[in-house]
């Protein structure tokens, strides 16, 4: 079974809070990601960034820390890789903002991985690098990649034997594609949160107002 890579990292300066911690229903954002990501892959990993507080998470999941801030997701990749050394050959990644994601989606694509080193959906011509599955020989890429500060994914899609996943691949199992759907801004966050069937709290919706204000 794959494992899986939270990236938690980001500085939620579109959002205006951090986006780990907002309440979503009954759960918090990086711990229902978490529970739902664990219903599909195992173990899991959470890279957070040096300094960055977590919510509480289960005793199982592994954190590590970014080793270099504001390097993008190839930083927090090479982190989350690296701790699953020994214990998988391929890992799910995706970010923690992504609170409508389906364990199916997670399954699928860790299915069309074959025998390629990477798996990611490309949808409108964009490639999701961060609801994508990596087998673990991709490090030494990455590391090259960092070290030459080359930071976009697609620079390792370039490099080693890549699925591209449609989205017409992904529809069974998420018509609407709602795994795809990470929150940037508090619109994205009201949004979900209404696709969920939830409402945010008073005072999440009074803080998001005020610091966007």
């Amino acid at each position: 079974m794959p494992a899986g890579i939270i990236l938690c990292g980001g500085r939620s300066s579109r959002m205006g809070l951090p986006k780990a911690t907002l309440p979503f229903g009954p759960e918090l954002m990086l711990p229902r990601v978490a529970r739902l990501l664990g219903e599909a892959v195992q173990p899991l990993v959470v890279v957070a960034s040096c300094e960055q507080e977590l919510p509480p998470l289960p005793e199982e999941i592994v954190i590590v820390r970014d080793r270099r801030q504001g390097r993008g997701p190839l930083e927090g990749l090479a982190a989350g890789l690296a701790a699953l050394q020994g214990k998988t050959d391929a890992a799910y990644a995706t970010s923690c903002d992504v609170p409508l994601l389906r364990p199916a989606f997670v399954r699928r694509v860790c299915e069309l991985l074959g025998e390629a080193h990477v798996a990611v959906p490309k949808t409108e011509g964009f490639h999701h690098s961060l609801a994508a599955v990596y087998r673990l020989e991709v490090l030494p890429h990455i590391e090259a990649l960092l070290a030459e500060d080359r930071l976009r994914p697609f620079y390792l899609f370039e490099r080693v034997p890549t699925r591209e996943i449609s989205a017409e691949e992904l529809s069974d199992v998420d018509p609407r594609l709602e795994s795809l759907l990470n929150l940037n801004r508090p619109r994205d966050y009201f949004d979900a949160l209404a696709r969920a069937g939830f409402t945010a709290t008073a005072e999440v919706a009074a803080a998001l107002a005020e610091v966007n204000s």
